[in-house]
């Protein structure tokens, strides 16, 4: 098992970035799937972005040219820069791994975007 740590959430005005990490406790090289999730206020739990071991990203259509992911694994930790932010962005952001059949996730950063 792997735990995961998010970071970097915070009260931002619209259009401004912020940069959440999502460290994890052991290497991330044999991680094949890791991903940011967000849950706003009485909303499903949805995908905002992948990414895998190789490299290939995926992105939520209302985030796409404002978001990117990326992963170092030398630092084991993987990152989401979030720019132009917008009010609708507000929600939990969820960082989860997928590997070896398991499925971790870690315990969220609160982003808020106030316009």
């Amino acid at each position: 098992q792997v735990q995961l740590v998010e970071s970097g959430g915070g009260l931002v005005q619209a259009g401004g970035s912020l940069r959440l990490s999502c460290a994890a406790s052991r290497t991330i090289d044999s991680i094949y799937f890791m991903g940011w999730y967000r849950q706003a206020p009485g909303k499903q739990r949805e995908l905002v972005a992948t990414i895998t071991s190789g490299g290939r990203t995926n992105y939520a259509d209302s985030v796409k040219g404002r978001f990117t992911i990326s992963r170092d694994n030398a630092k084991s930790t993987v990152y989401l820069q979030m720019n132009t932010l917008k009010p609708e962005d507000t929600a939990v952001y969820y960082c989860k791994a997928i590997y070896s059949g398991y499925v971790d996730w870690g315990q969220g950063t609160q982003v808020t975007v106030c316009s």
